[in-house]
């Protein structure tokens, strides 16, 4: 199975060299314990507290795109300090990331304290994800009600909706703000269906077709 290695020492001091080498060293023996088959190594001097690390994100970034997910670390204080520490395993642990460590000598063990918190931030993002399909769904809704028929008007649902739902479909804007739409529904409406669009991005959508209307009539 293949591993990363990630090393991080708080400060830039000459001094912290030789402390990421021994970290290194000893999660090389660690992966050689387990069998893991070390592919990538990164090492790093930057303060726990920040989240801004070009180490720990090339870490994640590597890390999303493997099958076997599997991070070493000397103790869960190398992820990070306070927040940053929590924020980085949330999202290691949505990974499916495994996390082995050397004061563990296995994998990591997090504290009732940390998992209790750990707990309380899925606990929010899952209400946060449901509040946002309520705002979707009650956008559609107010669509609907007001003639709205997405059967009949998204030309582009189905098999090749894939690249075109990129493009904002403005003909839609207009119809349903003509309808009496609020931004905020419209754009919760085409994200239904699959556009990615933003309140701003349908209003500045709609101010410039607008606009070209306008001049349009005027020449």
């Amino acid at each position: 199975m293949q591993a990363i290695i990630y090393c991080r020492v708080s400060t830039e001091k000459d001094t912290q060299e030789s402390s990421l080498q021994r970290q290194e060293e000893e999660l090389i023996y660690l992966a050689n314990q387990h069998n893991f088959q070390v592919v990538k190594i990164v090492k790093e001097q930057a303060s726990g507290y920040d989240l801004d690390r070009p180490g720990i994100l090339e870490v994640m970034e590597h890390l999303e795109n493997m099958d076997d997910r599997i991070l070493l670390i000397q103790d869960e204080t190398r992820l990070g300090r306070g927040n940053a520490k929590i924020a980085l395993l949330h999202v290691l642990i949505k990974l499916g990331v495994k996390i082995y460590t050397i004061s563990d000598n296995g994998e990591l063990q997090i504290s009732d304290a940390d998992s209790m918190v750990l707990k309380i931030v899925a606990l929010v993002e899952e209400y946060q994800r449901k509040l946002h399909n309520i705002k979707i769904k009650r956008g559609m809704e107010r669509a609907v009600e007001k003639g709205y028929r997405p059967e009949l008007n998204l030309s582009n649902r189905g098999t090749n909706a894939g690249r075109e739902r990129k493009e904002v479909p403005i003909e839609e804007i207009v119809r349903l703000r003509d309808k009496g739409l609020t931004f905020h529904d419209i754009a919760a409406t085409l994200r239904g269906f699959g556009y990615h669009v933003s309140k701003a991005t349908v209003h500045r959508r709609y101010q410039e077709y607008k606009l070209d209307e306008h001049k349009m009539e005027k020449s």
